[in-house]
């Protein structure tokens, strides 16, 4: 156990029942800020030290690669999160190839891999790289949010429409992982970054504890244990429901602050502005986290031109605070305020822009680039079927309003070549 200002950390494991497949191994750097649950994969003995080696194999990347992290903590370049986010995935594929060269060059360690969660710590984001079917779970105002998505074939089956959730249920093989580290060269990772707050808590485990707990179980677990022994209490827990496999559990608690916290309250109305816009109102908290991930944040001065009328543009803006005018030359069209949003067509159409924006108090915009609008549609299938579905949604009512204002316009031209002679027949 060790603590510190920002962020205390506390882990347990327990071997459960040696005669079973399967071996846990967890890393904790807390210098590094650095954090490792895998789990062996396969029935072979092998898998045990295929969780060793990715997970020791993951920290000496990151630890020869320091610059990219500092850069982070100093704030020194604009692509650092980027920067940062590359080097969690390299760390990972290289995690990934060591465990396949020790299989290849053992042939009694073929078929070994292991699952993979690594969160890196720097300042206030923690950055995930995540493969198979291990956990992270986000403790956030009384909620428990599920941060990973498990890599099962069941969740593909199901995704694919191949598989009905009544059929799921009846499945006898439900754990079966369609990605592992080292089961190829390299594997396909999710990377991605969150906002850590203030009271926010992580649980970081082996599917051998969440396939016993419940959300609900997690968050009453947190409630009641002391935070020194909620690690512990996860796997008394697991025991206590007949699990006999090896679990791991490492938990995160970042220390409450006194009075309201500048950056709480900035990611909390983020998270709601987001899930109130037509284009985001599909996807889950845990999706949105991601989404949020992938804007940044802008301030603006009175009077300061934010869009201008013919300009190209790529960025759909939210209004965090303060207000902007909308403008066409002198024209003010519309004033918008917190919560509002412009310029959503400019992350699917190239066209120029058709108005100016100008705030016209100090106002805080969130911003969304073209570019990483499409980074989010290929990283994750199922964000972009949502997204693209509202976005159709959208267009479908541009257009239904579009025609009704056509509509309109004929039929009060209509009405002006018709009163002329109404008013000649009335005079007769």
């Amino acid at each position: 156990m060790s603590e510190g200002k920002a962020l205390r950390f506390w882990s347990s494991a327990d071997s459960g029942n040696a005669s079973r497949a399967g071996a846990d191994s967890v890393l904790v750097d807390g210098d590094l800020g650095l954090f490792l649950v895998a789990d062996g994969v396969g029935s072979h003995e092998a898998s045990a030290e295929a969780s060793g080696l990715a997970v020791q194999t993951f920290r000496q990347v990151l630890l020869a690669e320091t610059a990219v992290i500092d850069g982070v903590k100093n704030g020194l370049s604009p692509r650092a999160r980027e920067d940062l986010l590359r080097l969690m995935e390299k760390a990972l594929q290289q995690a990934c190839a060591a465990v396949f060269a020790r299989a290849e060059a053992e042939p009694s360690k073929r078929g070994a891999g292991t699952t993979l969660d690594a969160l890196l710590v720097v300042g206030s984001r923690g950055y995930l790289a995540h493969v198979g079917n291990s956990r992270v779970y986000l403790v956030r105002e009384g909620s428990v949010h599920q941060l990973t998505e498990d890599h099962l074939l069941i969740n593909e089956l199901l995704k694919r429409g191949r598989l009905t959730q009544r059929q799921a249920e009846k499945l006898e093989y439900k754990n079966v992982v369609t990605r592992a580290v080292g089961f190829h060269q390299s594997v396909e990772a999710d990377t991605f970054d969150l906002d850590l707050l203030p009271g926010d808590r992580l649980l970081m485990c082996t599917d051998a504890l969440s396939g016993h707990l419940e959300p609900s179980d997690i968050r009453k677990t947190f409630e009641e244990g002391p935070s020194d022994q909620v690690a512990q209490l996860f796997i008394n827990a697991v025991r206590q429901r007949g699990g006999a496999d090896h679990v791991s559990a490492i938990v995160l608690e970042a220390p409450e602050e006194a009075g309201p916290d500048p950056l709480a309250r900035e990611v909390n109305l983020k998270l709601e502005v987001l899930h109130k816009m037509p284009v985001f109102r599909y996807l889950t908290y845990q999706e949105l986290v991601r989404v949020m991930g992938f804007t940044e944040s802008k301030c603006f001065g009175p009077d300061e031109v934010i869009v201008k009328e013919g300009d190209d543009g790529e960025e759909l803006y939210i209004v965090l605070s303060g207000e902007v005018r909308v403008h066409s030359g002198d024209n003010e069209i519309v004033v918008l305020g917190a919560g509002q949003h412009f310029g959503e067509m400019a992350l699917i159409d190239r066209a120029p822009r058709s108005a100016s924006v100008t705030s016209i108090l100090e106002s805080k915009l969130i911003v969304l680039r073209r570019k990483q609008f499409f980074d989010i549609v290929r990283e994750d299938h199922d964000v972009a079927v949502k997204l693209l579905w509202s976005f159709l949604g959208v267009l479908a009512k541009r257009l239904r309003s579009t025609s009704k204002e056509l509509g309109d316009a004929r039929g009060r031209l209509s009405m002006e070549e018709v009163d002329p002679l109404v008013s000649e027949a009335v005079q007769d």
